[in-house]
């Protein structure tokens, strides 16, 4: 960034644009913008930042985030706890909750098997996926990676795993995303395709 900015706006720009999908030319844009905007503006945008990693915690059950011991999702007494939907990542679960599509619950891994970047299963939460199989009172897994080559190692891997419990139903999403998508970005009408097209893995 030019040495012709403040330092202020320099770091700004910088920390943006070390977001994904965010270059230098968008940073640039968001921290101009902040600049003209009224001073809360800012000052709200520091503050939830800054909160962010104090406030939030895994849920025990889902692993997913939430700032409490267990996120509403597993704490909602109307929702299927038999069927257990796997997702690689929280957004995920954002992306089927707004699409409304689904109303079992979720098993957040945060990641997926990529042995290249040094995340193996124990970098996941598979144990913790593992353990409420075990705990009982679960009908079908339903394995909803995406659909990348590590997703698909994940969901081979996953299933290996849940094999010894012979009494578990486990399905793949169907194909209604291509190659290299991800879930996060789909509509409701994908997202709702992918279940209903759900096959035995």
């Amino acid at each position: 960034m030019s040495a012709n900015f403040p330092i202020s706006v320099t770091r700004l720009i910088d920390a943006f644009a070390a977001l994904p999908g965010i270059g230098e030319k968008t940073a640039t844009r968001l921290v101009f913008h902040l600049i003209r905007s009224p001073q809360n503006i800012s000052c709200e945008l520091g503050e939830a930042s800054a909160n962010l990693k104090t406030e939030l915690k895994l849920c025990e059950k889902c692993k997913n985030i939430t700032t409490s011991e267990l996120c509403g999702i597993c704490e909602d007494s109307t929702r299927d706890v038999s069927k257990i939907c796997v997702m690689e990542e929280a957004l995920d679960v954002l992306a089927f909750e707004k699409a409304g599509v689904w109303k079992g619950v979720y098993h957040v891994l945060h990641g997926v098997l990529n042995p290249l970047d040094g995340v193996g299963p124990e970098s996941l939460t598979i144990s913790n996926l593992l353990n409420r199989v075990e705990d009982g009172g679960v009908e079908e897994i339903i394995l909803a990676m995406n659909p990348s080559i590590e997703g698909e190692a994940t969901a081979m891997y996953l299933t290996k795993q849940l094999q010894k419990f012979p009494q578990i139903k486990i399905t793949r999403i169907a194909r209604g995303l291509p190659t290299g998508s991800e879930l996060s970005y789909a509509d409701e009408v994908t997202l709702q395709a992918t279940l209903n097209g759900r096959r035995e893995f």
